[in-house]
C-alpha cells in the first residue's frame, strides 16, 4: 500500500477534478438470494475490517421516502452486494451488523445505520465514522470523493448516485459504483491509521 508523499489538510474542486478516475475493479459478488447471504456473511465474519455503505432509490417528491436497497460490505479483495428486497430484509445480515469483532467504517455511518434501523430493527456494533481517523490526521475535507483524492490519489465517480437502487437487475454500472464506494472507505482507513500510527499528520502550510 502506498502512503502519500504529502497531505493537504483541504482539496479544491478543480484539484480533485485533474486526478485520474479510478473504480474498484476487483471481485463484485452480487448477493440475492438468503442463502447467498449467509453463506457470505460467514465469510465476512472473518474480515476485522470491512468497507461499508448503502445505497437508496432517490426520492425526488418532498415527503416521499425509500428503503434501502442495497447494502455493500468490502473486503481486502472483494465487495459483496446485498440486494436486501431479495435476501430476507437484513435478517441474513444481521450477525455482521451486530458484530464488535468486525470493523465497518464509511463517511456518514450514523446515517445509514439510522436507515436500516428503520428498515429491521438490529443492535448496531462495530460501525465507525470514517471522517473520525482523517480528521486525526487534520484533513479538513469530509467528503469520500475528497478523502479519495487527497489519501489514495484517485478520483470516484459520482454518475450512479441518484439511479434506481430498487431495480431488480443492477447495472454494471451501478454495481462497479456501489463497490467502489465501499471498498475505497476501507482502503482510507487503512492508509490514515498507517500515518497515524507513523506519527504522520497534515502539512501545517496548506
Amino acid at each position: 500500500m502506498n502512503l502519500p508523499q504529502r497531505i493537504p489538510r483541504r482539496l479544491a474542486k478543480d484539484a480533485v477534478n485533474a486526478i485520474p478516475l479510478r473504480q474498484f475493479d476487483g471481485k463484485i459478488i452480487l448477493v440475492d438470494t438468503k442463502e447467498q447471504a449467509r453463506s457470505a456473511v460467514e465469510r465476512l465474519l472473518l474480515c476485522p475490517l470491512l468497507g461499508f455503505d448503502t445505497e437508496t432509490r432517490p426520492s425526488f417528491r418532498r415527503g416521499q421516502h425509500f428503503d434501502p436497497a442495497i447494502v455493500q460490505l468490502a473486503t481486502d479483495e472483494e465487495v459483496f452486494i446485498f440486494q436486501l428486497a431479495k435476501c430476507g430484509k437484513l435478517s441474513p445480515l444481521i450477525p455482521v451488523l451486530e458484530s464488535e469483532k468486525n470493523l465497518k467504517v464509511c463517511v456518514g455511518v450514523q446515517e445509514d445505520v439510522r436507515r436500516l434501523k428503520e428498515f429491521q430493527k438490529f443492535i448496531p456494533g462495530g460501525f465507525e465514522e470514517l471522517t473520525r481517523t482523517t480528521d486525526a490526521l487534520g484533513i479538513e475535507d469530509r467528503s469520500l470523493r475528497k478523502l479519495c483524492a487527497i489519501l489514495l490519489g484517485i478520483r470516484i465517480s459520482k454518475r450512479e448516485q441518484t439511479s434506481d437502487w430498487s431495480r431488480d437487475r443492477l447495472t454494471d454500472g451501478q454495481l462497479r459504483y456501489a463497490a467502489t464506494d465501499a471498498w475505497v472507505s476501507r482502503q482510507i482507513h487503512e492508509v490514515a491509521s498507517k500515518l497515524l500510527s507513523q506519527g504522520i499528520t497534515c502539512d501545517e502550510d496548506t
